[in-house]
């Protein structure tokens, strides 16, 4: 996979809170480092921290600037209020 590939495939799975998936795409010694919780080490801490997270709130990724203009749930949007408002 590409990294623009990876990238998209991260926000998918995000935006459908699939912990199983997203975490497939860490390194096994991977370490994510939120600003405001200490670092989270390895495939299972990781799972653990999104599972937790997905099942707190409902939550979106929404990235503009990145692949052309804001992208969302596989779909390259033709400006942001599209984004804001088709959720």
């Amino acid at each position: 996979m590409t990294p623009k590939e990876v990238l998209r495939e991260w926000i998918d799975c995000f935006n459908v809170a699939d912990a199983a998936r997203i975490v497939e795409l860490y390194a096994d010694d991977a370490v994510n480092h939120q600003v405001a919780n200490e670092p989270i080490a390895g495939k299972a801490a990781l799972y653990e921290m999104f599972a937790n997270e997905f099942a707190a709130a409902e939550i979106v990724c929404i990235v503009e600037n990145i692949f052309e203009g804001p992208y969302w749930n596989g779909t390259i949007l033709s400006d942001f209020a599209d984004a804001v408002f088709s959720m």
